[in-house]
């Protein structure tokens, strides 16, 4: 018998509360924190804190005032445009989740780039018990799969599409999926609607039956993120 090894400690972890732990120390109405408000406020020593506050200067999220206090700097207002843009993208994407999910009776879902992955940033499940099992968050390859070929899909290309991109088996040996690349008003990616189901029933002749209402939908939702090329 195989004695089990230990599972290594995670020195991260405390470290990022901590850091945490100092930036939620922050309150609406606070322009600047000195050291004993820092200390006050999260437990934490002055050393430990000092320490914290210098690798948060590096990366832009702290700035340290000439009388020593403490106040955010232009990486958390970037952050904070970053979340708003989500939540805006968010108003324009999910209704039509609903609808292609509604219509298709497939699983309806939205995929960004993300580095070298493409991520599943909003979804909307099928209603049959049998169904692609995956959540907002989730990270795929970007294989040959219709959503990762949707995602390198150039304006030039994407926006002439006759038929919408289609796999089977590309990520999971018993999946299928279609997708069409979502531009924005400068002609950016903005992502990829992606419908997908089990390859037995999101065949390509289901998918061609899909073709027209899923154009229609795509058309749609880039005319609400304004591109003009989407009529």
């Amino acid at each position: 018998m195989v004695k089990a090894r230990p599972r290594p400690a995670v020195n991260g972890v405390a470290s990022a509360d901590r850091v945490l732990t100092v930036l939620t120390a922050f309150q609406i109405g606070d322009s600047a924190l000195s050291l004993v408000e820092l200390v006050e406020r999260t437990g934490l020593i002055k050393s430990t804190i000092m320490r914290l506050m210098v690798s948060l200067e590096n990366h832009g999220f702290i700035t340290r005032m000439a009388d020593g206090r403490y106040q955010l700097a232009s990486e958390v207002m970037r952050l904070n445009a970053v979340y708003q843009e989500a939540l805006d993208l968010e108003r324009h994407v999910m209704p039509r989740l609903h609808h292609l999910a509604e219509q298709s009776g497939e699983t309806a879902s939205f995929y960004v780039r993300h580095g070298a992955y493409r991520m599943c940033q909003y979804r909307v499940n099928s209603s049959h018990r049998l169904r692609l099992i995956m959540q907002p968050g989730d990270m795929r390859p970007m294989d040959e799969a219709a959503g990762a070929q949707a995602l390198r899909a150039p304006y030039e290309v994407g926006i002439a599409l006759q038929n919408p991109f289609y796999s089977q088996g590309a990520t999971d040996p018993h999946a299928a999926s279609m997708a069409l690349p979502i531009y924005g008003a400068q002609g950016e990616t903005m992502g990829a609607l992606v419908i997908s189901g089990p390859a037995s029933r999101l065949t390509e002749e289901s998918a061609h039956n899909l073709k027209q209402m899923f154009f229609e939908t795509a058309r749609d939702l880039m005319r609400s993120l304004g591109c003009k090329a989407a009529g």
